[in-house]
């Protein structure tokens, strides 16, 4: 007998409870509102269990490895390579071997419900829940429904991808064994963090980049990381397409090439970019169905709202990468705060329309100051516009740019190798960007953050000075170059 179906009432509806669902759900609650987290998977996310996290526990211990190697003294210690199994087993700790006993009485320590099942919404403000026991769940929002479902991986129109088993970013960093041959499909940050790791792990590794890698970032930057991995083994293959990917009888793949030329692997690794998790969540119902069948991109206001509801109701909202916006768990984060904070707001008449800029309403940041970290050795890390996106947006921008070459480098490692850029608006003296490339520079990115979010004047950011001897000294000789 099918049970009856539970009906409840809640101020706030997320579906979602990756790392931007909990955070809305959380700020929510703390302005005074009532909460449900709605979740199919694990409580945490994408995050938690199949990128940030375990991406970074496969890749630290071999930049730690390697930073050792590069330093006289500690290099002659290091008599051993990687252990996979030890990494492995860190991987797991930090995963929590993919079990979220943890964040779910996080969950419940916060005072935020939580519904474990399938939802989607039905009308405004209502939402159904086909819960995972079998049970029906009929809520409804007083305030807000909040879309926090992620993303999830595209599928190139490669021959052959959508029939065989191969790797997406999900299998390769839960991966239980390191294969003997990897071929890695995609030149974005996933694809070469990735790469590196297994390469250091052990893998024969060929990389394959239908253009350059890592084309957002300047090719200065991204040259430096070629060279690393080039120098860890990866064969890279750059401004190749693939054709095909076919399987072997003895369970091995073969990737061919738009070149001719062709891969041979044991596991195929496909990481082409991601785009926003939107299907099956009901929007058609509500009038924001994609009519011609192309993938449903939402577009919202500074507050996370969504645009363009067809009965002008302001009841639905989205952050993190199901807002499509900025792909990254620390900007969604962000996003789902100041969400949560403004629907609290909403709901007690505090707030009205649109927040002023830089308050703690608005995603302000999004357009401004979006810090992002490569994680592989080097590392590169960035903020803000690069001179083309500055130039394009209108602005009277110059850049200045050298190799880090400075005390605290040569004290990091032998033959450290880097490379900076701050890109400045002429108009009002104030930083528009900044990247960095080499080892270790993913902690002088902070910095440039608060530099550019705070538009601090370059005549007062030359009075912050850089500890002696640190890498950070090359934020002296960037302000010398310009001409202070």
């Amino acid at each position: 007998m099918t049970p009856e179906p539970l009906e409840r009432e809640f101020d706030v509806i997320v579906i979602g409870a990756g790392a931007a669902g909990e955070n809305v759900a959380d700020r929510a609650v703390q302005g005074g509102l009532t909460a449900v987290l709605v979740e199919a998977e694990l409580v945490g996310g994408e995050c938690s269990y199949w990128a940030c996290m375990p991406s970074k526990a496969l890749l630290r211990p071999g930049t730690a490895l390697h930073g050792a190697q590069t330093v006289p003294g500690a290099g002659e210690a290091v008599t051993r390579t990687l252990d996979a199994a030890a990494v492995l087993k860190r991987r797991d700790y930090f995963t929590a071997n993919w079990q979220d006993d943890s964040q779910v009485k996080w969950v419940e320590d916060s005072g935020i419900e939580l519904i474990r099942g399938h939802g989607w919404i039905t009308a405004p403000r209502a939402v159904e829940v086909a819960g995972l026991d079998g049970s029906t769940h009929l809520l409804t929002a007083r305030h807000a429904v909040v879309l926090a479902t992620g993303s999830t991986p595209n599928r190139p129109p490669i021959e052959g991808l959508a029939d065989l088993r191969l790797w997406g970013t999900r299998e390769a960093t839960s991966a239980k064994e390191i294969p003997e041959r990897l071929a890695v499909v995609g030149g974005g940050v996933a694809g070469v963090e990735l790469a590196q790791a297994f390469a250091r792990l052990g893998s024969k590794v060929t990389l394959v980049a239908r253009s350059r890698l890592l084309g957002t970032f300047p090719e200065e930057a991204a040259q430096l990381v070629l060279a690393g991995l080039r120098a860890d083994g990866v064969e890279v293959r750059l401004h190749t397409t693939t054709k095909s990917v076919s399987e072997n009888e003895d369970g091995t793949f073969t990737v061919s090439l738009g070149d001719g030329a062709s891969v041979s692997a044991d596991k195929v690794l496909v990481s082409t970019g991601r785009h926003p998790a939107l299907e099956g969540l009901g929007l058609e119902s509500v009038g924001l169905g994609a009519p011609d069948g192309s993938p449903l991109k939402l577009t919202t206001d500074s507050t996370g709202q969504v645009n363009g509801l067809p009965d002008g109701d302001p009841w639905l909202y989205a952050v993190g990468d199901a807002a499509g916006k900025n792909l990254l768990t620390h900007q969604g984060k962000y996003e789902a705060r100041a969400t949560g904070d403004a629907i609290a707001a909403r709901a007690k008449g505090e707030l009205n329309g649109e927040p002023a800029p830089w308050s703690r309403y608005a995603q302000t940041a999004n357009q401004h100051a979006v810090p992002n970290v490569v994680f592989t050795d080097p590392e590169l890390a960035s903020v803000g516009r690069t001179l083309d996106q500055a130039t394009k947006d209108g602005f009277n921008a110059t850049s200045v740019e050298l190799p880090i070459n400075v005390s605290g480098s040569s004290l990091h490692s032998e033959h450290y190798e880097g490379w900076a850029q701050l890109v400045v608006d002429e108009d009002r003296e104030v930083l528009l960007g900044a990247t960095f490339a080499g080892p270790d520079v993913a902690e002088l990115l902070h910095a440039a953050t608060i530099a550019v979010v705070g538009e601090v004047p370059l005549d007062r950011l030359w009075h912050a000075v850089p500890s002696y001897p640190t890498v950070s000294e090359v934020w002296l000789r960037l302000l010398e170059k310009y001409g202070l």
